[in-house]
């Protein structure tokens, strides 16, 4: 059995007996139980999304398309613990490919679509991460490519493979249909290894977090009670996984169900009122300002379950009442990547304003808000990154990690209430932005350029620019590589009335 990475323990120590499940476990229980059974379902909309024809798998048919990727990836050498990055639009190749990449015993790195050649050659290179996969296209990116110019700009990277037609010199394809050379088990089965990587912003930069199976598990079983999610549900999500809160509220909750996982590439508001109707969806995910908006425009009564996710959880406290008297609401309040609260609404349809009782949230002597429990990390990644002037995350020695986000307590209760960000963070709806660095990569396309972080009661924040040459900044920003919410605030504005 190949040792791979436990945080926390040192690399002498005996491995402890498995107490949790991997995901690809977790996976081939379902697939075991009901291989006919219909598993991963694409958007309707693939063809504008990524091209191509919408996919409909069953647990066999992705069971396979999983262990012919996982071989073919450890055909090209990759070892244990190799990391992989992964950059993909919200389609079944995504969630083949993670599943993949756990098989054949890897660590996968989600990349935030929207970061550019500049975000992930930074991320990637810290890491050194051994290998990318993408998709030929997002809209209207050309992600092949991208990919290609990422692994030019970070050493290691050895391999950019990818899914689609018409892919470039260089880049090979992913083979789901081999047979040949299948592993018949993972490298290792343990639920404490690391499973995926992904990425939090604090003032001074990125910080990589490192996830083991079991945290994983964990956030996804706390999103399951929240939303009483029942077996073999049938889970729309419109939150892609390119992190913590992503992966805990659609994949891992589809893969201890046993159910249908149904993609939706954020945002079409008419393909997704489809998609919950013609999937007889009865679970469905999205982000927290927009669940009022679906309940207006009047859920199907075959939704049983709703998790709105807040990625700004200080503003869930001020979301009107829940209407509807057939569908369960759970707040999913997510604090950045150290983890998430989830709370059902009440009788009366109104948010819980508080830290709920039994969460292990504290309040620190800085007034902000620290939480413990089997989701939040504890530990730096990579191991010894604590020695370097680097950011990364730092556990108290009662294991509480601070999020940073302020709070107040009640005097009688002594209960916590979240009431602001982090200071010199900037929300833009699944985004994060430390403030100095938004101005200092805009003053570096023109010094008198700048950047403001106004208020958006969907996003959070939305951004606005202004620069004597508005234009010529956008396109410099956007031929350097930064994500494009930075550049299109500089786009022309509409003057209406």
């Amino acid at each position: 059995m190949a040792r791979a990475v436990i945080l926390g323990r040192n690399s002498r120590e005996a491995e402890p007996e498995p107490v949790s499940p991997t995901l690809d476990a977790l996976f081939r229980r379902a697939a075991a139980k009901r291989p006919e059974a219909l598993a991963l379902i694409d958007p309707p909309n693939r063809a504008d999304v990524t091209g191509g024809t919408p996919r409909r798998l069953s647990y066999a048919q992705a069971d396979h398309a999983i262990a012919a990727m996982a071989a073919q990836l450890r055909a090209l050498g990759l070892q244990v613990d190799d990391l992989v990055g992964l950059q993909m639009p919200n389609t079944v190749e995504s969630m083949l490919a993670l599943l993949a990449i756990g098989r054949a015993g890897l660590i996968a790195v989600p990349l935030p679509l929207l970061w550019r050649r500049a975000d992930a050659a930074n991320a990637l290179r810290r890491l050194s991460v051994k290998a990318m996969i993408a998709a030929t296209r997002a809209g209207t990116t050309d992600h092949a490519a991208l990919a290609m110019a990422i692994a030019a700009d970070v050493f290691p990277i050895k391999h950019v493979l990818g899914f689609g037609a018409a892919l470039p010199d260089g880049m090979i394809a992913l083979d789901e249909s081999s047979a040949d050379a299948v592993p018949a088990e993972a490298p290792y089965d343990r639920g404490e290894h690391v499973a995926a990587v992904t990425w939090d912003v604090a003032p001074d930069g990125l910080v990589p977090v490192a996830r083991s199976h079991a945290e994983l598990i964990a956030g996804g079983i706390a999103a399951i009670r929240a939303g009483a999610i029942g077996a073999e549900a049938a889970i729309l999500t419109s939150i892609m996984s390119g992190s913590f809160a992503g992966i805990a509220t659609g994949l891992v909750p589809w893969l201890i169900t046993g159910g249908r996982l149904h993609l939706h590439h954020p945002y079409d508001a008419a393909v997704f009122a489809d998609q919950i109707d013609v999937e007889a969806c009865d679970t469905v995910v999205v982000p927290g300002a927009m669940a009022a908006m679906l309940a207006e425009a009047g859920l199907p009564s075959r939704v049983e379950s709703m998790l709105a996710l807040w990625r700004s959880p200080e503003r869930q406290q001020h979301a009107p009442p829940w209407r509807s008297q057939s569908c369960l609401l759970a707040d999913i309040r997510s604090f950045g990547e150290t983890g998430f609260v989830a709370a059902r609404r009440t009788a009366d349809g109104k948010p819980v304003r508080t830290i709920p009782e039994g969460t292990e949230a504290k309040q620190t002597g800085a007034g902000t808000i620290a939480l413990r429990g089997p989701m939040v990390p504890r530990h730096p990644f990579p191991p010894g990154s604590e020695n370097l002037p680097l950011p990364h995350i730092e556990a108290a020695a009662d294991g509480f990690v601070n999020t940073g986000y302020t709070s107040r307590r009640d005097a009688a209760s002594e209960e916590l209430t979240v009431t602001g960000p982090p200071p010199g963070l900037v929300h833009v709806g699944g985004y994060r932005f430390a403030a100095l660095a938004l101005q200092d990569i805009v003053s570096k396309a023109d010094s008198l350029a700048t950047i403001a972080a106004l208020p958006d009661a969907l996003a959070g924040h939305r951004l606005a620019g202004a620069a004597p040459d508005a234009a010529a900044v956008q396109q410099e920003l956007e031929e350097t590589g930064i994500n494009p919410l930075i550049s299109v605030a500089f786009q022309p504005r509409r003057k209406t009335g």
